[in-house]
């Protein structure tokens, strides 16, 4: 009997993915913290593993002797061993297209609350002392018809965003090196040709790449003193892309004006706390309005949540019960 893994309890009714599955599929659940935690019976007998937010490091896959597909239930699958899985013949799966429109509203979202000065005013307002009934002079508040978004990665959910803010009036340029040429004059946006090029003129930057070498750690102090004095930084895309000591220096000494951070390098944040989330959540004053942070949550919705559990067992099926892959992941190293 072919046997699927759920090793998180995250989404508790599972009729249809037995009905999916069909008969002669066993489908194991169990809630565990990690991988490590499972027991060695049931690594054995899978088939097929479904991950949502636990690792799948080289170490943990010696473990499934059996183990054909995994699926990382979500887009990103930086928290799976690539590499290992290639060598030992495991096909890697992700789930593209859940959760497009929820993380390009929250994107759009959270450059909104900072550009039009609605963290700022909300935290004025609610000090003890109330401050002032009247509008805040600050480099945060323009008017967004007036700016430039510049997009990084323009896929799924870059292009949806793209296409939100074009949508208020702003000019929007994209970078992404992997487009064919075209694809600008598609979407009635603006191309540039180097990063440096697009940073050079956004005043605000989102962005929508996947984790890999080529993107880790790409915006840094170095790319954030080009961006225009008074620009805003949104990133929901994966935590380690974006440089958070450079984010707490360009807001400390102004150049940037705000920040709105769906993810972080280390998630859940862990002691010792890097010094831009200590003053968060010291509340210290010169953060005032210009820093707000979610907890990964741009994805989530309950429409997203159903469509993360039917879209990755529709691909583990075509994949492991069906032979015919799709969402597949590419083997080589990225």
């Amino acid at each position: 009997m072919t046997t699927i893994l759920y090793p998180e309890a995250a989404f508790t009714d599972i009729a249809y993915e037995r009905g999916l599955f069909g008969p002669d599929v066993e489908i194991i659940r169990r809630d565990v913290g990690a991988l490590a935690d499972l027991d060695n019976a049931d690594c054995a007998r899978a088939d097929g593993l479904m991950l949502f937010r636990h690792f799948f490091p080289a170490e943990q896959m010696a473990r499934f002797p059996k183990l054909k597909v995994v699926v990382r239930m979500g887009v990103g699958y930086d928290r799976i061993d690539r590499a290992e899985a290639a060598r030992r013949g495991i096909t890697v799966c992700n789930c593209p297209d859940y959760g497009t429109t929820e993380v390009a509203d929250h994107a759009v979202a959270l450059a909104m609350t900072l550009r039009r000065g609605v963290l700022l005013h909300h935290e004025a307002q609610r000090r003890a002392a109330s401050a002032a009934w009247t509008p805040i002079d600050d480099p945060l508040v323009r008017r967004l018809s007036s700016m430039v978004v510049g997009i990084v990665g323009l896929g799924r959910i870059g292009t949806a965003a793209a296409l939100r803010f074009k949508a208020f009036g702003c000019r929007v340029v994209f970078f992404d090196p992997h487009l064919p040429n075209g694809v600008e004059l598609a979407l009635g946006l603006s191309r540039a040709a180097t990063l440096a090029d697009l940073l050079r003129q956004s005043d605000i930057l989102s962005l929508h790449v996947p984790l890999t070498r080529e993107t880790r750690g790409m915006v840094g102090t170095g790319e954030i003193a080009l961006l225009p004095q008074g620009a805003v930084i949104v990133n929901t895309a994966r935590g380690p892309v974006l440089d958070l000591a450079a984010v707490e220096a360009g807001l400390r000494n102004g150049h940037l004006a705000g920040a709105g951070l769906d993810v972080i390098p280390v998630e859940p944040p862990v002691e010792p706390l890097p010094e831009l989330l200590r003053a968060y959540r010291a509340r210290e004053p010169w953060l005032e309005g210009r820093l707000v942070i979610t907890p990964h949550s741009a994805f989530a919705s309950p429409e997203a949540y159903e469509d993360i559990k039917r879209k990755s067992a529709e691909t583990m099926r075509a994949v492991l019960i069906d032979n015919r892959p799709q969402n597949v992941i590419p083997s080589e190293a990225d």
